[in-house]
């Protein structure tokens, strides 16, 4: 294995690294952020991006929102993330994989890496076997998949909104309007199902958009249409960036509330939805679920899944705690979670104080 290591500089990273190994075909970034609170945690994004350029404004966006997701969540852990430059249905191979590990090992545990787009519990497995530094396995003594809990904080997420608007937390009879059903909404949907919600449903598989209405009697609209139905609350559950200048002047909803990372294509477009009375859910706050859920694993006295979910419950709380900030301080809800997470980072508030313990094993 012929690994190549070449640093990245880049203001405000402590560092980003491009990985490349040849037999494998890997090309890879890894960015970490901030690592105050304690290393790095973040998933391994494995996508065809169009360009390297477009793969590092990917890494580096999605770093430094695990970097305020986990001050905002107090797990201990600072923030990192990785993307492979490779399409996940035809060039992502087992040797590829163990190259990414052996990348990782090499890092000598500044960065933990998990599942994420394109890379699935069986493929942390087959990373595992270069790199004990790697969450979210499928076996007893890791956390498994993660994105039920990511769900479950999101779910929670749309009731704090739900809540904010309209002093009840009940989901019956709103029109709640999904944009994407893969691991997370697939299972977010069905929360919301049971919690009387009307769905509106979203996908680029249009076989899969049609299972799903089918099952929860929904009704679905065109990927290009969904940001602009009218809703009580929209669910980004897909690709960032979408709240933007174009989409913001279409959007007809009260509220936004979505798993999917860095949904505002830039920070003051927080400030945009608040101008137009459009209540926003900090996605790094909302969507922390999965992060809660792995860290978890790395406790000294090992998994439990009770822990993991009793803290993504709170999420609730954490959220309606930003939306009295940003009252009080007469700002977006983005920008105080913000504040509270440089404030945490900062003071040190949730800082490691004893190293993460791997309880897995390469076998396992």
């Amino acid at each position: 294995m012929n690994l190549r290591f070449e640093d990245i500089a880049v203001d405000g990273y402590e560092k980003v690294v491009k990985v490349t190994e040849s037999s494998s075909g890997l090309v890879a970034i890894i960015a970490i952020h901030n690592t105050v609170l304690g290393p790095a945690l973040g998933g391994t994004r494995i996508q065809p991006y169009a360009t390297f350029e477009a793969a590092l404004e990917d890494a580096l966006r999605l770093s430094k929102g695990m970097t305020y997701k986990s001050a905002i969540a107090e797990v201990g852990f600072g923030g990192g993330k990785s993307v492979i430059i490779a399409d996940p249905k035809t060039q992502k191979t087992r040797e590829l994989l163990r190259a990414f590990g052996a990348a990782v090992e090499k890092l000598n545990g500044a960065y933990i890496c998990a599942e994420d787009m394109g890379c699935t519990t069986e493929d942390v497995k087959t990373i595992r076997q270069m790199t004990k530094y790697v969450v979210g396995l499928p076996h007893e003594k890791s956390s498994g998949d993660p994105g039920p809990f990511t769900a479950w904080g999101t779910l929670r997420g749309i009731q704090s909104v739900v809540k904010q608007l309209y002093s009840s937390e009940s989901l019956e009879g709103k029109k709640i309007a999904v944009q994407g059903l893969g691991n997370v909404g697939s299972c977010l949907i069905d929360h919301l199902f049971w919690a009387g919600a009307e769905l509106i449903l979203s996908d680029i598989d249009p076989v899969r958009l049609q299972k799903y209405a089918a099952k929860y009697h929904a009704k679905t609209a065109p990927i290009d249409q969904i940001l602009k139905v009218e809703c009580d609350v929209l669910v980004p559950c897909a690709a960032g960036g979408i709240i933007n200048d174009q989409t913001i002047p279409e959007l007809r909803c009260k509220a936004i509330a979505g798993c999917s990372n860095n949904q505002l294509l830039r920070d003051n477009h927080a400030q945009v939805l608040r101008d137009r009375g459009i209540l926003y859910a900090p996605d790094f706050v909302i969507n922390a679920g999965g992060l809660l859920n792995v860290a978890q694993e790395l406790e000294e006295d090992g998994y439990k899944a009770k822990v993991a979910r009793d803290k993504i419950h709170n999420i609730y709380d954490t959220l309606l705690a930003i939306y009295e900030i940003a009252d009080k301080n007469n700002e977006s809800t983005h920008e105080a979670a913000l504040s509270l997470a440089e404030y945490r980072i900062k003071y040190s508030v949730g800082k490691r104080q004893v190293p993460p313990t791997f309880h897995h094993s390469a076998e396992s």
